[in-house]
């Protein structure tokens, strides 16, 4: 995705003086020394977009929010949640009180929990972990922003339980940054499928946005899908069945911002198999990594798709924890340009962790990756995605983890890596503890990571890179209820928390005298 977040603009912003002077500075002629390296400072605003949960009665949904604590920051700030107002696909206003985004207060309702028009959550200091709870159909998407010390790699958590119906089981997403940019493989139109692409804005005027569908046999006409507008302050729920008579079970959904920015995920739910978030899938590259196959899948499907005027061919292997395999019958897939392939890869993890590793076998051609996963068998089906991901990098959260159904993937597909694993304090209570691994090249590891002594509540998961090559990884969430395996995958790319800053070496202010 292009990454035009609120976080980037407003450091950017704030330090255009320092960045100004480092534009200028060079070497001079009489053979000064080259400029210094940029220096890493905590970004000092960011926001995060979570969609709308849940088209069920039933369901019941928790949020938790968890900043980690940066070296460097301002002493102040907060952090703060919104609602937006829900606009149906045709641009009604479906919100109960027609002010969603203004975060109105009211009463909890039956069950004890808030109501859509109450903010859900108000985020607690850096280091500690906070919880709320909603239930209901009608809980509407959130717009969160945050400053100062709340800002760096803040991170939103929505999971949602439905007991039954259509996607019945574990459904969760990272709430994410707007952006203007997003790849969807992995979405369908099936008879048995009913998926949402969900576009949140969270500025002052309307955004206008066109989504392109891309099946088998390529690009998939809907004129419907061009130009929709999703107001200010809003959120939009499109039903991807609406923008098209043609019932394929793999499409690839490519969402493009003509005009501002929006938040873009997609809701993927089946009628027998569960369902789960899709998440956008990490910007189109050469080679991609899909990290954290649960060991006990029983049916993996890989959608790949290129969007550029070639094909790609690319090499499948498995990253175990003994290394790279390649799974017999899949050594290779040819995606043809424009159109969605496929590959069934059955159960290809055998018990063992695993993550797959795409790279091509000749040309390198930008692709675009996502695995749908199954559990179970017969009617005890559940269903999550991986999307290809971004690495580590620096640092990276998972938030609402519990001391058991929590398992954490952990791949270093080119080099071997050292990671650093903190767990944080609980929401209730308990004390922070920080836990090294060494993760070999090729491989995947479920680690065994640490959990805050005297926990009392949900904590979040810090991954930080300490030394070695790129780490790739997801954290998995499950749950069983009534004999169905509920769960629910999340990468974990870079929090994005920190914004590299040249430095500048001399003083030119002299240069206005």
């Amino acid at each position: 995705m292009n990454r035009t977040t609120l976080s980037l603009i407003a450091a950017t912003t704030a330090l255009a003086a320092v960045t100004a002077f480092a534009a200028l500075e060079g070497p001079s002629a009489s053979g000064a020394a080259a400029p210094q390296a940029a220096a890493h400072l905590p970004v000092e605003r960011t926001s995060l977009l979570c969609p709308a949960p849940s088209i069920s009665d039933i369901a019941d949904t928790s949020y938790t929010s968890f900043t980690p604590v940066t070296a460097g920051t301002a002493n102040s700030g907060k952090a703060q949640l919104q609602a937006a107002d829900e606009q149906s696909g045709d641009g009604t206003d479906n919100s109960q009180t027609g002010k969603g985004a203004k975060g109105t207060k009211g009463a909890k309702d039956s069950k004890g929990k808030k109501t859509a028009d109450q903010p859900v959550l108000t985020p607690k200091a850096p280091g500690t972990p906070v919880t709320g709870d909603t239930s209901g159909a009608d809980t509407p998407a959130l717009i969160g922003t945050a400053d100062g010390r709340f800002a760096p790699g803040w991170t939103m958590q929505e999971t949602t339980e439905v007991a039954a119906g259509t996607g019945r089981g574990l459904q969760g997403v990272n709430c994410t940054a707007a952006d203007t940019d997003f790849w969807f493989p992995g979405a369908s139109t099936a008879a048995s499928r009913t998926d949402y692409v969900h576009l949140t804005n969270p500025d002052d005027s309307a955004a206008v946005v066109d989504i392109e569908l891309y099946g088998k046999d390529g690009a998939i006409k809907s004129p419907l899908g061009e130009n929709l507008t999703v107001p200010p302050h809003a959120s939009k729920p499109i039903l991807l069945s609406t923008l098209t008579d043609q019932r394929q079970p793999d499409l690839t959904v490519h969402v493009s911002v003509r005009s501002g920015r929006v938040g873009a995920a997609v809701q993927a739910l089946d009628d027998k198999a569960g369902g789960d978030w899709l998440a956008a899938a990490a910007d189109p590259a050469g080679s991609l990594v899909l990290p954290g196959i649960p060991k006990d899948a029983t049916d993996v499907r890989l959608i790949a798709f290129t969007p550029g005027g070639d094909d790609a061919d690319l090499k499948v292997r498995l990253a175990s924890p003994d290394g790279l395999i390649t799974p017999a019958g899949n050594e290779t897939l040819h995606v043809k340009s424009g159109m969605t392939s496929t590959a069934d890869l059955g159960a290809v993890t055998r018990g063992e962790a695993g993550s797959l590793v795409l790279t091509p076998t000749d040309q390198s051609v930008p692709v675009v990756a996502a695995l749908q996963v199954v559990r179970g068998k017969g009617d005890n089906q559940e269903t999550a995605f991986i999307p290809a991901t971004a690495p580590v990098g620096t640092r990276a959260t998972s938030a609402d983890n519990s001391a058991q159904g929590t398992t954490l993937a952990l791949t270093a597909a080119t080099a071997t890596a050292t990671v650093k694993v903190t767990a944080s304090a609980g929401s209730e209570g308990g004390t922070p503890t920080s836990k090294t691994f060494t993760v070999k090249s090729g491989t995947t590891e479920n680690v065994a990571f640490p959990v805050p002594s005297a926990l009392k509540g949900t904590y979040a998961l810090t991954v930080e890179t300490v030394s070695g090559g790129p780490v790739y990884a997801s954290r998995t969430l499950s749950a069983t209820e009534s004999g169905v395996p509920g769960f629910t995958i999340q990468t974990l790319p870079n929090d994005r928390g920190m914004v590299a800053v040249p430095r500048a070496t001399e003083d030119l202010s002299v240069l206005q005298k």
